[in-house]
């Protein structure tokens, strides 16, 4: 019976450290400095995680930070959202900033581009520094 408690236990944990690793995301450059920095993890919210909608892509507004496939940067991106807009078919879009750069992105980012959002606190993004050094050193970026 201890047995099968302790493995239990380890079986919980493992599946609770997975999904923890799944809502955070590794900084790899600079352009959002000094909110975080390369090399730190931020804690993000999915627009879809294991089938759930964590994040309407549409319900984004101005000044939130979103991770999003870019079709500019093989890498998703995470930018500040810094303005919004409707597309003559009707569909959402956002343009797009890192507050480090001194232009905008070069395309809109659409709702269908955005994968999270960083969970913030008040108006400060959760934040854990310079804990993605390791992956950024194994990921060769």
């Amino acid at each position: 019976m201890s047995n099968n408690r302790e493995i239990i236990s380890y079986v919980a944990i493992i599946i609770i450290g997975i999904i923890l690793a799944q809502h955070m995301n590794v900084v790899v450059s600079g352009s959002m400095e000094p909110v975080f920095y390369r090399g730190d993890v931020v804690v993000i919210e999915k627009t879809d995680f294991l089938g759930i909608h964590e994040i309407n892509p549409t319900d984004l507004k101005i000044g939130d930070i979103v991770i999003y496939h870019a079709i500019w940067f093989p890498e998703p991106v995470i930018h500040r959202i810094i303005a919004t807009g409707t597309a003559i078919n009707g569909s959402q879009y956002y343009i797009t900033k890192g507050d480090n750069n001194p232009i905008q992105d070069p395309y809109p980012v659409y709702d269908n581009q955005i994968l999270a959002k960083v969970v913030t606190i008040g108006n400060t993004p959760v934040v854990i520094p310079k804990v993605g050094y390791i992956t950024i050193w194994i990921r060769g970026l």
